[in-house]
């Protein structure tokens, strides 16, 4: 059985933001207006943190892409009181809007703080409103949203793989943040399949798996930096 994980090369992150437009596209996640954005009521189900090491003159300005990381041992399943998130045989924390009751337990659980809670109705502004993905459904108010890992782009891979009777091939799967980050900081696949390039990246001696130490068993990595001693990167 297929496990899809996700490799993010920090070295080659640029902070473009390409990648969260892309997720904006594709997935139908609305774009919060004033009034909720001051009030931290804004979707991301992708956003890129920013850190800066260092003192004037001599300082990094590093990117972090954020994201659903697909947990092995989620803790939003565990808490959700009508089952709405769960872990699906692909290793992806799949949900199912239309049994989400919007508690938020899930997004209380969560300690990568990437679950979102819809206030108010999903809307787009002419002519916006042509851009909607008919493949994604626009999700309604009072519920909870995450990132997917563009599950309609691995159901719609697999399916052609299974009417041409083959197996689906390294890299044919492409979220839209992967497909659009213009330095290929990420990358995608199966991780159980021997070969996949995905795998080469987790086995590497850069990878680090966010908050590792809490068990939750991200099926997302880190790639990490080179050493940097002022303004030599070693």
């Amino acid at each position: 059985m297929t496990q899809w994980g996700m490799a993010i090369d920090l070295d080659r992150c640029t902070g473009c933001e390409a990648c969260v437009v892309a997720c904006r596209a594709e997935n139908n996640v609305p774009v919060a207006g004033p009034e909720s954005s001051s009030r931290g009521r804004t979707t991301e189900w992708l956003r890129i943190e920013r850190y800066v090491e260092g003192t004037f003159p001599r300082v990094r300005l590093s990117f972090k892409p954020v994201l659903c990381v697909h947990c092995n041992d989620a803790p939003c399943v565990k808490v959700c009181p009508v089952s709405a998130t769960y872990e699906s045989e692909e290793g992806l924390n799949a949900q199912i809007h239309p049994r989400c009751i919007g508690t938020r337990a899930c997004a209380h659980a969560c300690p990568y703080t990437v679950r979102f809670f819809n206030w108010t109705e999903p809307s787009w502004d002419q002519p916006l409103e042509q851009t909607i993905n008919p493949d994604v459904a626009v999700r309604w108010k009072g519920i909870m949203e995450k990132c997917t890992f563009c599950l309609q782009r691995i159901r719609r891979v697999g399916e052609t793989a299974k009417l041409e009777q083959r197996e689906i091939e390294d890299g044919e799967v492409s979220p839209a943040c992967a497909q659009s980050c213009p330095t290929q900081a990420i990358t995608f696949g199966d991780l159980d399949a021997p070969e996949a390039h995905v795998r080469e990246l987790f086995e590497s001696p850069r990878a680090e798996l966010p908050l590792e130490d809490l068990g939750t068993g991200p099926r997302v990595c880190y790639l990490k930096q080179g050493e940097w001693r002022g303004s030599v990167r070693e």
